[in-house]
């Protein structure tokens, strides 16, 4: 299986450097990530949401080794909502997070990326828009429920997402459907051990399907996180079975993956987002939609191929 090959190649320094450098990285890169700076992805903003598309906007970016570094990922969101405040968009682009970028892991980490992620939620609040806090490895994810929680108490609309394929999901899918939460469901891009998460692809697909009956049963705005074809036509017939209307749920892609689809679900009247990243810092959301598809690493060594 290649997936968790790539999935631990992305915390090597080492392999980091021999990508950077490899002469097709970016072409591939430029599908996934399109812009660096918030004056490259405004156009690309502008772009999805005239074609019907709505956005969640995520600032690459994950090893913050300094308060410092935490406090200058704070401020690059801050610019994305300043600008998302001039194009008047609303909740048709809103705000990814990882709170890794917020100092999570450093001493005194829940603390510092509480306070850090504050501001960015107080801010996409005042500009009509919300804030979805991304999912990490099993390890974060109490301190980010914690946060998700403390957040909720002023601004409820802030989102969180869960992972498929850890054992522990269908428990908090279950607590978070009662108390009305945004819920994104994805199957997970993280490396994890046997211990907490199933590693055989049909058992992490039933349990994406269990979770979602839970959300879509519940009180809360589930968001689909998927481009497999079976699980969205699941999840069609689930909001049917649960009287959800249209407005009552949303699919989300990622930016570079299955654009024809997208366009699809949003001609038929569903709400479609686009998970839209932007950065320099792009390797570890690079190497992790490498590995959630074989066809994006046979693209990527074909580039290496051409441009060698």
């Amino acid at each position: 299986m290649l997936g968790p090959v790539i999935l631990a190649a992305s915390r090597s320094d080492r392999i980091r450097r021999l990508v950077s450098a490899a002469p097709g990285t970016r072409q591939v890169v430029d599908r996934f990530i399109p812009g660096e700076t918030v004056d490259e992805i405004v156009p690309v903003i502008r772009e999805l949401t005239d074609r019907g598309l709505e956005l969640t906007m995520d600032v690459v970016g994950e090893d913050i080794t300094t308060p410092e570094q935490a406090a200058t990922a704070r401020d690059a969101y801050l610019e994305l909502v300043d600008r998302l405040k001039q194009l008047e968009l609303g909740t048709r682009a809103e705000l990814s997070v990882k709170l890794s970028m917020f100092g999570q892991a450093l001493p005194g980490g829940h603390a510092l990326a509480l306070a850090n992620v504050r501001p960015v939620v107080e801010a996409a609040a005042a500009t009509g828009t919300t804030v979805t806090l991304d999912a990490e490895d099993h390890t974060t994810l109490d301190s980010m429920f914690a946060i998700h929680e403390e957040l909720r108490t002023d601004f409820p609309q802030t989102g969180c997402v869960i992972q498929a394929y850890l054992f522990r999901t269908e428990a908090d899918a279950r607590r978070l459907a009662e108390s009305g939460s945004r819920v994104r469901l994805v199957k997970g891009a993280y490396k994890e051990p046997a211990e907490v998460a199933y590693q055989r692809k049909h058992e992490i697909d039933k349990a994406y399907v269990r979770i979602l009956k839970v959300l879509m049963q519940g009180e809360g705005y589930p968001m689909i996180g998927s481009h497999d074809p079976r699980l969205i036509s699941i999840a069609q017939e689930l909001a049917h079975r649960a009287g959800r209307k249209l407005d009552e749920y949303e699919f989300q892609m990622l930016y570079g993956i299955r654009g024809d689809e997208h366009l699809r679900l949003a001609a038929e009247g569903h709400r479609m987002r686009v998970y839209t990243a932007y950065g320099t810092d792009w390797y570890g959301y690079f190497m992790r939609r490498l590995a959630e598809k074989p066809a994006n690493l046979r693209f990527f060594a074909r580039s290496m191929i051409t441009k060698g």
